[in-house]
């Protein structure tokens, strides 16, 4: 057989031997034009990116003519080197903050953990869209334990608790956290009773899907002020705005975490975050945003007063409504997928696309979504084309889970008891309807008497994760596709699920959109009941532990 083998067409530079010795540590290969930095500051990689985008030198080569001349070669290879960081600083301080050139603190990242937050800043602190986040579940974590401290895992706000009501939202806390950790046991029996399989009881995967529609069920009981563990990687941007956006914010925990944070990054990326308490930088820029908000919030009042739109009672089901949408997005999107394969101008193919006939038109979105075999085959940016806007009130707990797609532009109003909450059959049917009322009544009460006191941002602590919430959606189609695929599917909570159905639903008949909503042939409208929709899952994941998948 002959070598087809074929030349590529890079040189490799070359390198003296102690100079090779040196890069080996940090960069993953010397020879070809892609490779990995390691073992190496943040402040350092971006700072070499910064410059490298002024010279003409490799970046190998650069690092060793210009930052390599604090090299400690002494130190264990596999730990991070005090490398150029007095340069890096230096370059930082002249390109990002004298100059502002933000696009420096793009150039490198950070992971950062932010535990025991409550419910409340999670929403605050995954609010960015230039950022990734990992939030600690409820669906496989139980809130029934206490911590070494003998506390259940709920904030315990210090101007709460300094305050005559300080006794009362431990006690009405602890209440709710007993609700719920009574009731665990009960609903995890009444699942095994109702969804029995044979054989299954010594079945690990089942007894994990079994916990799982458990927590699912009951969460709902769990307040706001549950705390949850975070895990966040962003650019020295991104934490930039988010610390900015943290220091304005009426929640007091928001502002005491912002400051934790920023001693935390000043650790490992100084440079990058010291504009955030700057009189004229970020201070302004807090201050900016706090204006407005209190500005916003005070003209609405007199507008508006204490007007509350209660949707649905105990028990119903999440209510989406779709109140904005371009009524010719099917036409501009068969513009928008035909474009790149033309070299005609966006005004004649418009002209074109509109003298087609529709048989034709559906034949173009066919072609482009092609034959799709799972959710995660996508078509292309065509479909960012179309845009759709809901206005949604369903429980916290959905909220949290549907608020977290970055992609979205999601706006949502304070967190409170007055849309009423829900309470899912599983609940009823096993005999837990009382205790889950009287839980909800109780989280009623205590916001009360915290906003009479704190305002109404503080004493969205009391508000369980039942209770309704409403936000607005607003996204494009392309993103529709993969959070309404996505979040339909039968392992799914069930309140998000019936979100997304009703939105897929919307698309086809109230905005007439049949082609676009055919093309998201992944959203389930199955109707799964008291059926164990994580145990498939639960068995894949099981059989990968086990080795018997690849």
């Amino acid at each position: 057989m002959g070598d087809n083998s074929v030349e590529l067409p890079y040189v490799a530079e070359t390198w003296s031997p102690d100079e090779a010795e040196v890069l080996r540590r940090y960069f993953t290969n010397l020879e070809g034009p892609v490779f990995a930095l390691v073992n190496l500051p943040e402040v350092v990689k971006g700072a070499l990116f910064a410059r490298y985008s002024r010279s003409a030198k490799s970046l190998r080569r650069l690092f060793l003519d210009e930052f390599v001349g604090d090299l400690d070669v002494s130190g264990d290879h596999g730990v991070d080197a005090t490398v150029g960081l007095a340069r890096a600083e230096q370059l930082y301080e002249k390109v990002f903050f004298e100059y502002g050139d933000d696009s420096v603190a793009q150039l490198g990242g950070v992971h950062l953990a932010c535990e025991q937050a409550s419910n409340l800043l999670t929403k605050v602190l995954e609010r960015g869209r230039l950022m990734s986040y990992m939030e600690k579940s409820t669906r496989y974590v139980a809130y029934d334990s206490r911590l070494p401290s003998g506390h259940y895992r709920y904030y315990r706000s210090p101007e709460v608790l300094a305050s005559s009501l300080g006794a009362r939202y431990v006690g009405d806390m602890d209440r709710l956290f007993d609700a719920y950790a009574t009731a665990l046991p009960v609903a995890y029996d009444w699942f095994a009773r109702s969804s029995a399989v044979e054989g299954a009881g010594s079945d690990f995967a089942y007894r994990q899907a079994l916990k799982a529609k458990a927590f699912d069920t009951l969460r709902g009981l769990l307040p706001a002020a549950a705390t949850s563990n975070l895990g966040i990687y962003g650019s020295g941007q991104g934490y930039e705005g988010l610390l900015v956006r943290m220091r304005a914010h009426p929640l007091p925990e928001a502002r005491a975490y912002a400051d934790m944070m920023l001693a935390e990054l000043r650790k490992v990326i100084p440079s990058w975050v010291r504009r955030v308490d700057v009189a004229d930088r970020g201070n302004a820029w807090s201050a900016y945003i706090d204006k407005n908000t209190s500005s916003m919030s005070d003209l609405a009042s007199a507008i508006f007063g204490d007007q509350v739109e209660v949707a649905g009672g105990p028990g119903s089901g999440p209510v989406v409504d779709l109140v904005d949408w371009d009524p010719q997005a099917e036409e501009k999107v068969v513009v928008a997928m035909l474009y790149p394969f033309t070299h005609l101008s966006e005004a004649e193919l418009v002209e074109r696309v509109a003298l087609m006939p529709h048989e034709q038109r559906l034949e173009v979105m066919q072609r482009y979504a092609g034959e799709r075999l799972n959710r995660r085959h996508r078509p292309g940016r065509a479909l960012e084309r179309a845009y759709y806007r809901f206005d949604v009130v369903s429980d916290y707990g959905a909220f949290r889970d549907l608020q977290r797609h970055r992609m979205l532009t999601v706006e949502w109003q304070g967190l409170t008891p007055h849309h009423g909450y829900t309470m899912p059959e599983a609940v009823v049917e096993a005999g837990l309807e009382g205790a889950y009322t009287q839980a909800m009544e109780r989280s009623a009460a205590l916001y009360a008497v915290l906003a009479a006191q704190f305002g109404p941002t503080v004493a969205g602590y009391a508000v369980t994760l039942a209770h309704r919430a409403r936000y607005s959606l607003q996204l494009n189609a392309r993103e529709a596709m993969h959070v309404l695929e996505l979040r339909t599917t039968a392992q799914g909570h069930p309140e998000y699920r019936r979100v997304g159905q009703q939105m897929h639903t919307l698309i086809a008949q109230k905005a007439g959109h049949r082609a676009l909503a055919q093309m998201m042939s992944f959203v389930d409208h199955s109707t799964y009941g008291d059926e164990l929709g994580r145990l498939e899952a639960e068995r894949r994941a099981q059989e990968r532990r086990s080795g018997q998948v690849g």
